[in-house]
């Protein structure tokens, strides 16, 4: 498949498929090698043609199926040195990594791929933009805060994947313990629907085709209320995007190109 699909998102597991027609890559390896083959193959990919695996920060629910691929399969794993300590720690053992500057482009197959910083409570977590052709894309989920990086490096894309985790009131009310909600509401916790539509009012432009709302918390939020409130700002601003919402667990809006 030549575009990209996300495969997974949320706190259970996050997981990103992009491709071309010479580079085939997984942004994250949140889910169980089982659920990638599963989940590839409704895209027609095969687990096997996947060439690399970007990795964005350590947490488990972007790294727990990272041990088959880069073991079994030995996929090369790309992060950054501290993220790929982290990486190494969580699995006991250390994948072949290639290690990127946060910051600095680097080119993989025909794609150009640029990490940048976020705003997460991990050691040292990035964003990616991609360009393939004459296309840009952004994926920037897992931060609580919405730097000017961000939205310098989100401009001109074509596409976007961006976190819309949680409605605060939905955090306050929830039963979760009060670290839980600190650390969401925090700056390096995770993107409000209120922050999402403020980004994406930042950063739209009339060639900004789709963007796939992400990583969507299953307690303190819904694809209604997401949809609803980033809808309601961005046309308060007199913006209209296409939009759908990245689910947990299942396939999304395959995006072709």
């Amino acid at each position: 498949m030549k575009g990209f699909c996300p495969l997974a998102s949320g706190s259970k597991g996050n997981s990103i498929y992009v491709g071309t027609e010479n580079t085939k890559i997984l942004i994250d390896a949140g889910i169980s090698t089982k659920s990638l083959k599963a989940r590839l193959a409704e895209i027609n990919v095969s687990l096997e043609e996947i060439d690399a695996v970007l990795v964005t920060h350590e947490h488990g629910d972007h790294i727990q199926g990272l041990s088959s691929l880069a073991f079994k399969m030995g996929i090369p794993i790309f992060a950054n040195s501290e993220t790929a300590k982290g990486i190494a720690e969580y699995l006991h053992d250390c994948p072949k990594f290639k290690i990127f500057s946060t910051g600095e482009t680097f080119e993989f197959g025909d794609l150009e791929i640029h990490p940048f910083s976020i705003q997460h409570d991990t050691l040292d977590p990035v964003a990616f933009t991609i360009r393939t052709g004459d296309l840009k894309l952004g994926f920037c989920a897992d931060l609580g805060f919405v730097t000017t990086l961000v939205k310098t490096q989100l401009k001109d894309c074509d596409y976007l994947y961006v976190e819309a985790n949680h409605q605060p009131s939905m955090v306050h009310a929830s039963p979760r313990p009060m670290v839980y909600k600190q650390r969401v509401l925090s700056r390096v916790g995770h993107l409000s629907n209120e922050a999402c539509g403020q980004l994406l009012c930042d950063v739209a432009h009339s060639n900004l085709k789709h963007v796939h709302l992400a990583h969507l918390s299953s307690e303190c939020n819904s694809p209604e209320m997401a949809l609803s409130v980033i809808r309601g700002i961005l046309e308060k601003n007199g913006i209209q995007l296409e939009m759908c919402v990245a689910p947990q667990h299942m396939v999304s809006k395959a995006i072709l190109f």
